[in-house]
């Protein structure tokens, strides 16, 4: 009987890991290099915004690992978990667009998602554990706010 005890053990381990995968083994296909492509003024933005930050972040690398995100400092962060959500328009860069349309009827939180490159009414997030989401335009393509800009970070 106390042979089997063990065994037990460690089938209902195996088991139990096969059930419940760690969330970043669902789907990896985040991970790994990203460049910073491109930069847009964020519709929520205010008048007279710098360019210096945007400008040093352009061509730099951010690197998506396992349980860190390398790269500058607005992006780097230690004790990443990762979590995908599909998002409506109206949640995309922390309900920015929903807050717009709260304060001006006439601003579409679907259309300022289309205008940046979305398409379609739910979009893949990668909830990052730290302070920035990532939303995919596509599987190689993602765009995160950051400040008073819009990026696009590109597979590598």
């Amino acid at each position: 009987m106390s042979r089997r005890l063990p065994a037990l053990i460690i089938v209902s381990a195996i088991a139990s890991f096969a059930a419940n995968p760690p969330a970043h083994a669902a789907d990896a296909s985040y991970l790994g290099d990203w460049k910073i492509d491109s930069a847009v003024e964020a519709p929520w933005a205010k008048p007279k915004i710098s360019q210096s930050e945007r400008n040093g972040l352009m061509g730099k690398t951010v690197t998506l690992k396992i349980k860190e995100i390398a790269g500058p400092k607005p992006f780097a962060c230690k004790g990443a978990v990762y979590k995908v959500s599909d998002y409506s328009a109206d949640m995309l860069f922390e309900g920015a667009f929903e807050e717009m349309h709260d304060t001006n009827k006439s601003a579409d939180p679907q259309k300022l998602a289309e205008s940046l490159g979305f398409s379609g009414k739910t979009f893949q997030t990668l909830e990052t554990g730290c302070d920035i989401d990532w939303h995919f335009v596509d599987p190689t393509t993602a765009k995160i706010g950051l400040d008073n800009f819009v990026y696009t970070l590109k597979k590598q």
